[in-house]
C-alpha cells in the first residue's frame, strides 16, 4: 500500500508532520526567557491554588462571622492568623474568597479562549477557504463587531441577556472573536499557496481535510499566542462587568464583584479592595509575560541563530 502513495502525497504528508526534535528550539528559547519562566510559575501557582481550592482554603468563600467584620490583615495591628488577609464588609475570610476567586477568574478566561478560539478557527477557514459571499459576509460582520469598543459591547450584550457568569462568558467571547477569525484568515491565505498545500490537492485532498489537517496545523503559532493574551484580556473584561454589576453575581466571589461590593471602604478597610486588585494584577501580569514568551518562542525571526 504504501508503494503505491505518489509522491506528492508523501510531501503533503511530510510537511504536516514536525521534525524529528522540531519543539527542542522552543523550549530552549521559553527557558531563556526569565521573565515567561517567572510569569510561568506564577500562572502555575494560581492554576494549582484554583484546582485545589476547597482543600487550600481555610474557610468557604461565603462563610461569615458576625464577630469580626473588616478585621485587617494579620500584620496590621487588630489582625489576627486565623484569618491571614482579614476579612471584608459582612466577616468573610478574603484569603478563602480570592482563592475560590482564581478559580472563577481562570475559568472565565479559559471558557472564553475555547470558545471564541473554536468559532474564530472554523469561521477563519471559511472566510479563506470560500473567497465569495460567505467571506464578505463573515468579515463584515466581523468588522461591525470590531466598531463597536471592547468593554462597551459587551455591557450593551450583558445588558440585552442579562447579567450571569454564563452571559458575561457569551459576551466576552463575541467581543473578541473578531481577533481569531481574522486572524486565521490571514494565516490561511498566506499558506494557500505553498508547495504543500498543492501537493496535498495533487494527491487527492478534499477541502476539508486540506483546511484542517493542512493548513490548520501551520497557523497553530499565532493562534496559541492570542489565546495566551485573550485569558488575560477576558479576566479583565469580567472583572469589570463584575465592578459594574453585570458580572457574576453576589455573593459569588468574582475578583471584580468584589471590588464593587468593597469600594465604599477604600479608606476605612483598604486591604477589602486592594486585595482583589492585586489578585487581578498578578494573574494578568503572569499571562502577558507566559504569552509574551510564547510569542518569542514561537516567532522564527526572533529565535537566536
Amino acid at each position: 500500500m504504501a508503494a503505491d502513495r505518489s509522491p506528492a502525497a508523501d510531501a503533503a504528508v511530510a510537511a504536516v508532520k514536525p521534525p524529528p526534535g522540531a519543539f527542542a528550539p522552543f523550549f530552549r528559547d521559553f527557558s531563556e526567557n526569565r521573565a515567561a519562566l517567572i510569569g510561568f510559575i506564577l500562572l502555575g501557582l494560581l492554576v494549582f491554588i484554583a484546582v485545589f481550592a476547597n482543600f487550600l482554603a481555610p474557610y468557604g468563600p461565603s462563610e461569615q462571622f458576625r464577630d469580626f467584620v473588616r478585621v485587617p490583615p494579620m500584620w496590621v495591628e487588630g489582625g489576627t492568623a486565623a484569618f491571614p488577609l482579614g476579612t471584608d464588609e459582612v466577616g468573610r475570610d478574603m484569603l478563602s474568597r480570592l482563592m475560590f476567586g482564581a478559580r472563577l477568574s481562570l475559568f472565565i478566561g479559559v471558557a472564553v479562549v475555547i470558545a471564541s478560539m473554536f468559532a474564530g478557527i472554523a469561521l477563519g477557514l471559511v472566510a479563506a477557504f470560500a473567497p465569495g459571499w460567505p467571506s464578505i459576509v463573515i468579515m463584515r460582520a466581523m468588522d461591525v463587531i470590531l466598531s463597536v469598543p471592547s468593554l462597551l459591547l459587551a455591557i450593551v450584550i450583558v445588558a440585552i441577556i442579562g447579567p450571569s457568569l454564563t452571559n458575561t462568558i457569551v459576551a466576552i467571547t463575541v467581543v473578541y472573536l473578531p481577533n481569531y477569525v481574522r486572524l486565521v484568515r490571514a494565516s490561511a491565505l498566506s499558506e494557500k499557496s505553498r508547495d504543500y498545500v498543492i501537493a496535498a490537492r495533487v494527491a487527492g485532498a478534499g477541502t476539508l481535510r486540506i483546511m484542517f489537517l493542512t493548513v490548520l496545523p501551520n497557523c497553530m503559532a499565532p493562534i496559541i499566542v492570542q489565546a495566551a493574551l485573550t485569558i488575560s484580556n477576558a479576566i479583565l473584561e469580567a472583572a469589570a462587568l463584575g465592578f459594574l454589576g453585570l458580572g457574576a453575581q453576589p455573593p459569588s466571589p468574582e475578583w471584580g464583584a468584589m471590588l464593587a461590593s468593597a469600594r465604599e471602604f477604600l479608606q476605612s478597610a483598604s486591604w477589602i479592595v486592594t486585595e482583589p486588585g492585586l489578585a487581578i494584577l498578578i494573574t494578568v501580569l503572569s499571562i502577558n509575560l507566559v504569552g509574551d514568551g510564547l510569542r518569542d518562542a514561537l516567532d522564527p525571526k526572533m529565535r537566536r541563530s
